[in-house]
């Protein structure tokens, strides 16, 4: 079994009660799986209306992790639909990409998959009215009424333990004229004919969401990659990403209009990468392609 361990914990406060930054920051940097841990009432934050009052425990992957300006953090929950558990699913099927930051600073962006039309205003929405859940702290709200609403918040769980699994390997580094750095590329070859698992660290990759995208910090994105194709003759490795969202990089993350998208990507081993990005609001799909400086990991 892989090993977790906790890399920084905090407490209803948001306070540092383990661990450190530092040292999610340093296992996100190498590439470290996430995995966040809270603790929460029933009858506090999924029913408000039940005299229930249990400690739900859940745990949550965050399959897309960022590193922005080499000191933070934040992850996103890229599978996640709306849930009530233990009863069953929500009320429409959408996408619940959950993005929690390393002080616990959190938000939600919601595209919905049903195609009922909407054609809301983006921008500023009313903040909702959570009286009926205090530990709930709204901090804004755009694009209610079309199909993409997002919001930032906080919520104070009881604990906030985020997990690495810190197993991964570094293989190749390139610029993104495929310049190697470090590694080489018959180390990651031979890595995925041996059946790794195979994940990507693309630096740059969202800095066209930024307002201006020159102005945008420097990131990474972290994503684990699907099937994966040698070229043995030309020397080329390129693979199907697994799903991610993209966000404006900032410190901290946030949602806001027109900041996020989603989709999937093909990075090849000489920096050239594939884009199949949805536009949210129209649940829309363009292709793009950019080149990325890109560090390759295995598993």
């Amino acid at each position: 079994m892989a090993t977790w361990t906790v890399a920084l914990e905090l407490n209803a406060r948001r306070e540092i009660t383990a661990g450190s930054d530092v040292g999610l920051r340093d296992a996100i940097r190498r590439g470290a799986d996430l995995r966040i841990y809270t603790e929460f009432r029933h009858n506090e934050h999924l029913d408000v209306t039940s005299r229930n009052s249990e400690i739900v425990r859940e745990v949550a992957d965050f399959r897309v992790t960022y590193l922005v300006d080499d000191h933070w953090v934040a992850g996103i929950m890229t599978l996640r639909l709306p849930i009530n558990p233990p009863v069953g699913f929500g009320p429409r099927p959408s996408m619940s990409f959950f993005m929690y930051n390393q002080n616990g600073q959190q938000a939600i962006a919601r595209p919905y998959l049903d195609g009922v039309p909407a054609a809301g205003t983006r921008g500023p929405a009313p903040v909702a009215d959570h009286a009926d859940m205090p530990k709930y702290h709204q901090a804004d709200a755009w694009d209610a009424e079309t199909n993409a609403p997002s919001h930032n918040f906080s919520y104070d769980f009881e604990v906030y333990r985020f997990l690495v699994c810190d197993e991964w390997r570094e293989l190749l580094s390139h610029t993104p004229d495929g310049h190697v750095i470090s590694g080489s590329f018959d180390t990651l070859a031979a890595a995925f004919a041996g059946g790794h698992e195979i994940k990507v660290a693309i630096r740059g990759l969202c800095a066209d969401l930024a307002a201006p995208p020159a102005g945008a910090p420097d990131h990474e994105l972290f994503i684990q990659l699907g099937p994966g194709y040698l070229a043995t003759e030309r020397k080329i490795f390129s693979a199907g990403s697994h799903p991610l969202v993209r966000v404006a990089p900032a410190v901290p993350m946030r949602y806001q209009t027109g900041n996020w998208d989603f989709g999937w990507l093909m990075p090849r081993s000489d920096g050239f990468i594939a884009r199949w990005l949805c536009d949210p609001y129209q649940l829309a799909f363009a292709k793009s392609e950019g080149r990325y400086a890109i560090r390759w990991l295995a598993h």
